[in-house]
């Protein structure tokens, strides 16, 4: 009989039988977000999400509700974004995970599909003060673009980034139907130093890179590696 992975199919009595077995829980975190034209605005979402599931079934984990909003300053300017700031993304997830931890749930990963380093570094936060508001807890956070980058200058150019196409082709891959038939090439200018969102010349459509080659079969030599890396990485730092 296959075993229900998302906690939310879980009757209450169900999921405190499954805590018996001391299960890794995993927490999607997404983000509503631009990503060009021919990306939806949940492709964080999906991603996270897709990525816990499969991961789960790998380490027989359960899959906890996803976080769907995320901090995404540089975006905010095109239509969809949401972008929440950093205090109150990190109350949120911390809430989340001290309610996951009073229910017993003691391994803990958050894997986040948008890798902005402020909405990481607040997801970080969260789980640092839920550890010390918990002793025995363990939570590790990344996000799975730790993961995907590393195929930058292997499977994409060097530059290749958020939009672009290692993430098309690995959406291609994932939620094919939610691919639109665009293919944008844009590069972004300004400097990462000056703070704020870059100027509409700086950064014309919500894309880094050239998507045209993106294909499936990409995104599935992604995936593979995102997974393998995932599950590596979990049993090194989260064992039972």
């Amino acid at each position: 009989m296959e075993r229900v992975r998302r906690i939310a199919d879980l009757d209450s009595r169900s999921f405190e039988r499954a805590l018996s077995r001391a299960p890794l829980v995993i927490l999607p975190v997404g983000a509503l977000e631009a990503h060009g034209p021919h990306l939806p605005l949940g492709a964080d979402q999906i991603q996270a999400e897709r990525t816990a599931e499969a991961l789960a079934e790998r380490l027989d984990a359960l899959v906890a509700p996803t976080l769907p909003y995320g901090s995404c300053p540089s975006a905010r300017r095109f239509p969809g974004t949401v972008s929440l700031s950093l205090a109150t993304l990190s109350e949120g997830a911390r809430a989340v995970m001290e309610e996951l931890a009073r229910s017993g749930v003691r391994r803990l990963l958050v894997l986040s599909g948008h890798a902005e380093r402020g909405h990481m570094a607040a997801l970080r936060e969260a789980a640092d003060a839920t550890m010390q508001a918990t002793p025995g807890l363990r939570i590790v956070v990344l996000s799975d673009y730790d993961f995907v980058y590393e195929l930058r200058g292997r499977e994409s150019p060097p530059s290749d980034g958020h939009a672009g196409l290692l993430e098309t082709s690995r959406l291609l891959a994932l939620a094919p139907d939610r691919v639109g038939p665009e293919r944008p090439v844009v590069e972004r200018g300004g400097s990462p130093f000056v703070p704020g969102s870059p100027a509409p010349g700086e950064w014309p459509e919500s894309v880094i890179g050239d998507t045209r080659p993106a294909d499936a079969a990409l995104g599935e030599r992604i995936q593979a590696h995102v997974l393998a890396r995932l599950e590596a990485t979990v049993r090194e730092l989260l064992a039972p």
